[in-house]
């Protein structure tokens, strides 16, 4: 890389150094919203460092978009506030504001080259001229679209097009880059794609985001952090490997991936094991919850943490019996969903390793579905 690309290897450099700080860069300290009487964002407070990617994942209406509004100033807060690198930005109009928002649609400007879409805000700004082709010309490189200056945006695909509007949100170099439904225009394959293009270009720049996305899948590939947003609050914050693998509710563990939830009552409790009874069988946890004997409790197990089988496992926790009523071949693993005794229907998915394996279980099979102790949740609320 010379200093001549992206930015400059100088403030790139810098940038990257300051992220290892790790220290708070965007606060938002009891954050509310009402519409009249109704409440869309409730109480919510996070913290986010300097280079992070955070998203914001929930369903629609859950308040998601309205916080991100508040944060580019288009909402005001019906109360707290919001510190950007310490200072408090709560009452600054978004026109003033050191932050740029990528919007779903991308809101490019149909009339206009690539070129000058990416100049629009810079132009705006009364920038000289010569730092305004020397910011455009460093913004295509970042995008990989240098040839593509001239062309209007209805001569691209639509990933050059999120690319662009990309580009046009960093060129004023924001403090703070907001991302809106950025990939929900674009078709899967393309979407997956991009998502990395879009991971890369953002590290590469150093510049803090925050997303907001329905897309679980989205969100697991693209963020450094997320938080699960449900009816305007904010249920769990953390590293996608830690809220997947350990859900701290029935909603986060239902609403990220999939998920079997058994519902029982717990018989043991010792320090370094809980046994718990559900219709369906006995689950034993190889570790302690701090719960007290007939506690109401909820056991979640992934589909790809259980293993099946024709043949009765040598376990007696942990182990279900049923008989597969729908199987979905996804080429690189099949999903079997079980239907147990009980009447609940359970997934298990079996990756396909082998092209010629002689287990293949079909409609209507009987099958054993067992799992580790290590391979539950339980969730007591």
């Amino acid at each position: 890389m010379t200093s001549d690309d992206l930015i400059t290897c100088s403030d790139i450099t810098a940038i990257k150094h300051d992220n290892h700080k790790n220290s708070p860069y965007l606060s938002i300290n009891n954050l509310t919203k009402d519409f009249g009487e109704n409440r869309v964002v409730d109480n919510v407070s996070i913290t986010i460092n300097k280079g992070e990617i955070f998203a914001l994942l929930g369903s629609s209406g859950c308040g998601k978009s309205t916080l991100l509004r508040m944060l580019a100033g288009l909402e005001t807060p019906t109360s707290g506030e919001i510190l950007l690198d310490g200072k408090n930005i709560t009452s600054v109009a978004p026109y003033h504001r050191p932050i740029n928002m990528m919007f779903q649609s991308y809101a490019l400007f149909p009339h206009l080259s690539v070129w000058d879409n990416i100049a629009f805000g810079l132009r705006r700004e009364r920038m000289p001229k010569d730092e305004i082709v020397d910011r455009v010309e460093k913004m295509l490189s970042l995008v990989q679209l240098q040839s593509f200056g001239n062309r209007k945006p209805y001569q691209l695909s639509g990933g050059q097009q999120q690319r662009v509007a990309l580009a046009r949100s960093l060129a004023k170099r924001p403090q703070l880059l907001l991302l809106d439904e950025p990939l929900a225009a674009l078709d899967k394959k393309l979407r997956e794609q991009t998502q990395l293009e879009l991971v890369n270009i953002i590290e590469q720049v150093g510049v803090t985001c925050v997303m907001v996305t329905h897309d679980q899948e989205e969100a697991m590939t693209m963020a450094t952090k997320i938080a699960i947003m449900n009816e305007g609050t904010i249920l769990q914050t953390g590293r996608p490997d830690n809220v997947y693998e350990t859900p701290n509710c029935r909603f986060v563990a239902d609403f990220i991936g999939n998920v079997n939830l058994f519902t029982g009552a717990v018989e043991v409790d010792a320090f370094d094991h809980v046994v718990i009874q559900t219709p369906e069988c006995k689950h034993y946890i190889g570790h302690g919850i701090t719960g007290t004997p007939g506690m109401s409790v909820t056991v979640a197990v992934r589909p790809e943490k259980i293993t099946i089988s024709a043949d009765k496992p040598d376990q007696n926790y942990n182990c279900v019996v049923g008989e597969i009523c729908e199987l979905a071949y996804l080429g690189s693993y099949t999903v079997y969903h079980i239907k147990l005794a009980s009447g609940i229907i359970i997934k298990a998915s079996v990756s396909n390793s082998e092209r010629h394996a002689s287990f293949r279980p079909k409609w209507g099979d009987r099958l054993y579905a067992f799992w580790n102790e290590d391979a539950m949740v339980v969730l007591t609320n």
